[in-house]
């Protein structure tokens, strides 16, 4: 008779086991949405910092992207009626004037002029989301590669310059695996698109065990992708802040050079209203060279690359499919031309 009572001792022993199991159980199920959700405030604290910053790179570098095509595109205005002039001073006087400014430097203004040209047309004018944060970043080291290569910077303005601006804003959004704007996907391609992926969505196993060891699993992305994040974040930052240093002398620089350029307006101006050239002619071949040497500082600054051009064995640049490949850093990142920046701007507050 003892049988019956050490069946019962098994089947309390089983329910207590069975209670003990489905305890631990609604434990390990607690635990994981707890995992989970914490996960999903730190990652989405990441996520909305990075978001910020990287939408303030895109309009850093969209309004240098724009500076810098006005300034090119002025340059062409400038020159088309500073010739004018000196012809008519030639003309006049029987002598050619010899400005006082280096040829290779009016070379370098002049292509820098083709370039915004051609490309404010093909690209800019096609209606191409990004293509002016994509000239502030392609622009000056498109002219690296042409003064490397031989290459006019015109002919590299045109397919080279479409190709590497939609190379550079095809990321996409962050649902497709981008990176949603094209000044982040510009410098840091898809180096946190991986990690930000793998935690969207937020998936974990029903069955209590499985869940808890999903939401390990999704602690240990979502920590992935948050130093990642952050590590971008912190690039892009420094990225602006020399941003805003080439915008900040470029357009204190084009303001000068809009003040020559409105002087020479105003001589054509008088010209036309039948004003003597002779009389004016020292003053518009002194307006003509200021002007020019101020566009030669401004053209300095502007193909100065922004990101390093990549280079082989014999120092030339890089090119793939057209476009300059830029170097990248450990994570991925593109790498600052600091060294060139620095100087670049040096020399114009001189």
């Amino acid at each position: 008779m003892a049988i019956p009572f050490i069946l019962a001792g098994a089947a309390i022993a089983a329910a207590g086991f069975g209670a003990k199991k489905g305890y631990d159980g609604y434990q390990d199920k607690s635990r994981a949405n707890e995992i989970i959700e914490e996960s999903k405030e730190k990652y989405e604290t990441s996520k909305l910092a990075f978001d910020e910053v990287n939408e303030k790179i895109e309009k850093s570098l969209t309004k240098l992207g724009e500076l810098q095509l006005k300034v090119g595109t002025s340059f062409s205005d400038f020159q088309t009626m500073a010739e004018s002039l000196l012809q008519k001073i030639n003309k006049s006087s029987g002598e050619k004037v010899v400005l006082s400014i280096p040829q290779h430097q009016l070379d370098k203004i002049e292509q820098l002029s083709i370039s915004a040209v051609n490309y404010m047309g093909k690209v800019a004018g096609a209606g191409v989301v990004g293509a002016a944060s994509a000239y502030a970043v392609y622009g000056g080291v498109m002219a690296l590669a042409a003064a490397s290569t031989g290459t006019p910077i015109a002919a590299l303005s045109g397919v080279a310059a479409y190709n590497a601006t939609l190379a550079a804003i095809g990321g996409g959004s962050l649902a497709t695996g981008g990176l949603g704007m094209a000044g982040g996907t510009m410098i840091l391609g898809g180096v946190v698109a991986a990690p930000i992926i793998a935690v969207a969505g937020w998936a974990f196993a029903s069955h209590a065990e499985e869940a808890l060891s999903d939401a390990f699993k999704v602690r240990e992305e979502v920590d992935e992708a948050v130093i990642k994040l952050e590590s971008a974040g912190n690039k892009l930052k420094e990225t602006i802040y020399y941003i805003e240093k080439i915008y900040s002398s470029t357009e204190n620089i084009f303001y000068t050079f809009m003040g020559y350029f409105n002087t020479l307006k105003k001589f054509e101006k008088y010209i036309k209203e039948g004003a003597d050239i002779d009389s004016l002619e020292d003053n518009i071949i002194e307006t003509v060279e200021n002007g020019f040497s101020i566009a030669a500082i401004l053209t300095d600054i502007i193909t100065t690359p922004l990101f390093l051009a990549k280079k082989d064995s014999d120092g030339n640049i890089c090119l793939e499919d057209d476009a300059v490949v830029i170097e990248k850093d450990e994570n991925g990142m593109n790498v600052l031309n600091l060294e060139g920046i620095k100087l670049s701007l040096e020399k114009a507050d001189i």
